[in-house]
């Protein structure tokens, strides 16, 4: 049997040769080096799929999912946990309540807030964990700890891991796809999906269905000299200079994820634009996810119905990424920092940003989670929201929190996951865990993902610098209490 390199090296016809190469990788017939050596998965999965919604720069627990009377029982008085208290980039003001009301919701009864009602229709879906923690108050850190498992650059993200361990579903489509928000990237922008020391392959793909080119390159543009048979022509040349240039560099995983890039772009100029192509879906899906959504007065820089419709877009094209095999698609809300305000860090004024942010967020989680279980794709697919940190129980200023790494909320919904339960407590002020000896980090959170997928995490591995790294670090355990 040829290994991979060797195969790409005898095989002709081009282009197609390399995709029937990967073909027969991915079906096991080939050795591949850019899949895991381990045999996976190792226990019967839960789920397939995972979408992973990220809120950046800090989405305050406790004016969306933690419910404390005492905030609102203390509102204007000062604060004062019994201890001092050093933020970000303010000092300590008074005790702050939600700017809007609280309800019970569902058969479980789970309070949320006024912002995010609209998940109450699918709240008995859903596990929350409200003593989340964080080893930074730092955004790029500590989106690195949600993303890679580390504060430092330079390691794989989940879905890369992912992507690495479980290997591709579709033929046509990338494994890991990534949404970004319209605006722009979260801190540390791309690094959030690489693929770091794993194989290049595994990276990310970045698609942004509110371009108008979705996926960069992938087209030649308007009025290009580039024709089809121009295109194929020197996909050719470049095909045969790269198998050439392969067979002197057999260890180099760069051009191996360059050749793989290729394949995967000339099967995406078909995949692609039908993914992307919403145009077949009915207008009671459009108005469930809010793409048709009207703007709504705000006096703030963010409207709601416009946010409605980039995230409740994203959302929908989530969904019909999962169900045509993507493993892994991560949706961000929030762009990197500037004024006004275009994320969650709402230093100044909660009301004004987190509203419009959470409204829309929450009815676009309405219909996602209640779109996939129509399809029946909701029991095996994870929908996992998380943010980087929480906010803190006082005010910065009159109207806004600063961060507050020291307690926050992630919550999961789908496969294999109990819903209508809520795991672990903030303290009376949503300001630390209620108990400092049961405390969860993100690390408890992929592995349990993992878990779902079928993968230990303790043996999904790769060997780095003389260490064998794995997502959790040498850290993570399996949240049992929130498995269905």
């Amino acid at each position: 049997m040829f290994s991979r390199r060797e195969f790409l090296w005898r095989s002709g016809g081009g282009l197609g040769g390399i995709a029937l190469a990967a073909l027969l990788a991915r079906d096991g017939l080939l050795a591949a080096d850019d899949r895991s050596d381990q045999p996976l998965p190792h226990r019967p999965p839960k789920a397939r799929y995972v979408i992973q919604l990220f809120m950046s720069g800090g989405a305050s627990q406790c004016d969306l999912f933690d419910y404390k009377p005492r905030l609102i029982r203390e509102h204007g008085k000062p604060w004062n946990p019994g201890e001092k208290v050093e933020l970000f980039q303010s000092t300590p003001g008074h005790t702050m309540a939600a700017p809007w009301g609280w309800r019970r919701y569902g058969e479980c009864g789970k309070w949320l807030s006024d912002a995010v009602a609209p998940m109450g229709d699918v709240v008995d879906e859903i596990a929350f964990i409200h003593n989340m923690v964080s080893k930074s108050n730092v955004h790029g850190p500590a989106t690195f700890l949600q993303t890679t498992g580390f504060t430092l650059p330079g390691f794989p993200s989940m879905g890369a891991w992912i992507s690495y361990g479980l290997g591709r579903e579709s033929d046509n489509l990338p494994t890991f796809v990534v949404l970004p928000d319209p605006r722009g990237f979260a801190p540390n922008g791309p690094r959030n999906w690489s693929a770091g020391f794993l194989p290049a392959v595994h990276q990310g793909t970045v698609i942004r269905p509110s371009s108008r080119t979705p996926v960069h390159d992938l087209f030649p543009p308007p009025g290009s000299f580039a024709t089809p048979e121009g295109d194929r022509a020197a996909l050719e040349v470049l095909t045969r200079l790269n198998r050439a240039h392969l067979a002197m560099r057999p260890e180099d995983a760069r051009l191996e994820a360059r050749i793989r890039s290729y394949e995967l772009a000339a099967r995406m100029q078909l995949s692609a634009p039908e993914v992307l192509d919403i145009s077949g879906e009915p207008r009671y899906i459009l108005d469930m996810y809010g793409i048709t959504a009207p703007d709504v007065d705000w006096d703030g820089p963010m409207n709601e119905g416009r946010e409605l419709r980039y995230f409740g877009l994203n959302c929908l094209i989530a969904r019909r990424l999962v169900e045509r095999g993507v493993r892994f698609v991560q949706v961000w809300s929030g762009a990197d920092n500037g004024f006004p305000r275009r994320n969650w860090d709402s230093h100044e004024d909660i009301r004004r940003d987190h509203w419009p942010l959470a409204r829309a967020m929450a009815r676009a989680v309405r219909a996602l989670i209640t779109d996939l279980k129509w399809r029946g794709l909701l029991d095996e697919t994870i929908v996992y929201w998380t943010t980087e940190f929480g906010r803190m129980p006082c005010s910065q200023g009159s109207k806004g929190r600063d961060h507050n790494p020291f307690v926050f909320t992630n919550w999961l919904a789908g496969g294999g996951i109990k819903g209508g339960v809520t795991y672990g407590e903030s303290d009376e002020w949503s300001f630390k865990p209620a108990d400092p000896n049961h405390v969860t980090w993100g690390y408890d959170v992929h592995a349990t993902i993992l878990h779902l997928l079928g993968i230990d995490h303790r043996r999904l591995t790769f060997r780095h610098n003389g260490t064998d790294r794995r997502l959790t670090d040498v850290h993570g355990h399996v949240i049992h209490e929130i498995l269905a």
